[in-house]
């Protein structure tokens, strides 16, 4: 039998080209037969490349678990220029020179950024000040300073140092702005700093090398054309604990029975229950995402896809 296009779900990982926007390139997809439902994992700047995360059709009720994942970017930054928007695209501020700062000042200044830290988010972003984005105030002239906020940098490892430029790869948590990070380790040299490129190379698990070029998707005919550049819902979460149901297992979460510790193979009230579940059936088709309920015995339910 045909697969339809209406029965594939899972993941488009792209290698975003730069100069167009995260939200672009989601529209562009859409235009392909097949892909009824399509979001992505993480919004990257117009002028960023790398992973950018398409969950497609019914795979986009998985997006909040994609969304939570580390991510690791590499990045330029540019010593002793300032700018409005802390990346290339926006106008300089204010020019300094770094004559003066070695090397190990550098690795030392950057390893201060390591761990949990406070950023204000940049006055040109994408978030919501009373229903409209923070680069639409500051376009018009008025921009709106959201507070600091917690951020957590797993680790900055720096790969080149040829000044004014500095080329360092960045793990770090969802929610954190790289040109906000150079532009304060720039503050913190005291010559200022901003981005002046950035890739992104893993997001939700994926790597860069599974990441196809957009110019190369839009030229499929339909989205069954490309199912094999589709990663299944099961594999979508790769590092989230999986079990496979059997059939009486699968039969309860189809009709959206109650399950119990026991039923997925856990003792109650245990301390190494992981906080997300994924179960697949005998077929490898992803069938829900379960998490324990407080009481340590219940699982509920954070999404099912009950399968034909």
């Amino acid at each position: 039998m045909l697969q339809r296009d209406n029965d594939i779900n899972g993941i488009l990982v792209v290698d975003k080209p730069a100069n167009i926007s995260s939200a672009h390139v989601v529209k562009q997809l859409k235009k392909i037969p097949g892909i009824n439902k399509i979001g992505h994992t993480g919004t990257l700047d117009p002028a960023a490349t790398g992973v950018l995360v398409c969950p497609v059709n019914r795979a986009t009720r998985l997006s909040s678990f994609l969304l939570a994942d580390t991510k690791i970017y590499v990045a330029c930054m540019m010593l002793g220029i300032e700018t409005d928007t802390q990346d290339a695209e926006g106008k300089v501020t204010a020019n300094a020179s770094v004559d003066e700062i070695t090397e190990t000042v550098i690795r030392g200044t950057i390893r201060e950024f390591e761990g949990e830290i406070d950023q204000v988010p940049p006055v040109f972003s994408a978030l919501k000040h009373k229903g409209k984005p923070l680069y639409a105030y500051a376009r018009q002239g008025i921009p709106v300073t959201k507070p600091a906020r917690k951020v957590h940098i797993a680790y900055i490892r720096i790969q080149d140092i040829r000044l004014p430029r500095v080329w360092f790869e960045v793990g770090c948590a969802s929610g954190t702005y790289i040109r906000t990070l150079c532009a304060d380790i720039g503050k913190k040299l005291g010559c200022g700093g901003h981005m002046e490129t950035l890739r992104r190379i893993r997001c939700g698990g994926f790597d860069i090398h599974e990441a196809m070029p957009l110019e190369k998707l839009m030229a499929y005919s339909s989205l069954a054309a490309m199912k094999a550049l589709v990663i299944p819902m099961v594999d979508a979460l790769p590092e989230m604990p999986a079990l496979t149901a059997d059939a009486a297992l699968a039969d309860r979460i189809r009709h959206g029975k109650v399950l119990f510790a026991g039923d997925l193979g856990f003792g109650e009230n245990t301390d190494q229950t992981p906080s997300w579940i994924k179960i697949s059936d005998e077929n490898n088709r992803l069938l829900a995402v379960v998490t324990p309920a407080g009481d340590g015995n219940r699982y509920n339910y954070c999404c099912v896809f009950v399968n034909p």
